[in-house]
């Protein structure tokens, strides 16, 4: 189970669509404000190695640019879309960006600092961004972190039938003796594979995945 959808050897994970739901909830309540206060929304999701949530809420969302962990990004291509669609009459815009983006060059924040027995969170990838906005542009520029609300509440049904699934897979995989392997989704069916597809690398973004073409197809800007 994880939210982000890192997980090598299967499509997708449970958690992951329900994230995707909160996140693109929240883009929508930003587009109002954003279009009534001529501002720039940063939305600041989960994802610290992989940019799935910030991809899928992004395009679903209609974001004007997503920032991604695997395309580091370039703050000047931000600006020109920013400052396109402002030529174009529309004043706001919306970004959607995932805590481990970096700019080009630089490193991802670590969004944390310690403070005594505890941590408190300092600037993270979204501040990063709206600084390095601020130093190019006149613009004013919001930054909202979606935080633990993405872990939180009720799954979708997606996710509801898909964990049962993957429970009923597991069930038939002891009873079986099938030891060393994990359920997984491929295709749209629910099977096995070996515990070492998933141990490994972390499931990325791929630069020529599908929606990062779809993105890009409907005039997203991804900064890379």
């Amino acid at each position: 189970k994880t939210i982000d959808n890192d997980l090598a050897a299967t499509d997708f994970t449970f958690g992951f669509w329900s994230a995707v739901e909160v996140a693109t909830e929240a883009l929508d309540r930003l587009h109002t404000t954003a279009e009534s206060h001529d501002r720039v929304m940063i939305l600041e999701v989960m994802g610290r190695t992989a940019g799935w949530i910030a991809l899928y809420a992004g395009v679903a969302g209609g974001a004007d640019c997503i920032a991604l962990p695997e395309l580091p990004y370039d703050p000047e291509r931000f600006c020109h879309k920013i400052l396109a669609r402002r030529t174009r009459g529309r004043q706001f815009s919306l970004i959607v960006v995932a805590e481990g983006a970096r700019p080009r060059g630089g490193e991802a924040s670590s969004g944390r600092v310690r403070h005594g027995r505890g941590s408190i969170r300092a600037d993270g990838a979204g501040q990063t961004l709206a600084r390095a906005l601020a130093e190019r542009l006149d613009v004013e520029t919001r930054v909202t972190v979606l935080g633990h609300l993405q872990r939180g509440g009720g799954p979708i049904p997606y996710d509801r039938v898909l964990a049962t699934q993957f429970g009923v897979q597991a069930v038939t995989l002891v009873e079986r003796g099938q030891w060393g392997t994990m359920v997984r989704l491929a295709g749209g069916v629910v099977g096995s594979a070996p515990l070492e597809q998933a141990a490994g690398a972390p499931r990325l973004v791929d630069p020529g995945h599908p929606l990062i073409v779809t993105a890009r197809a409907v005039g997203i800007e991804l900064g890379a």
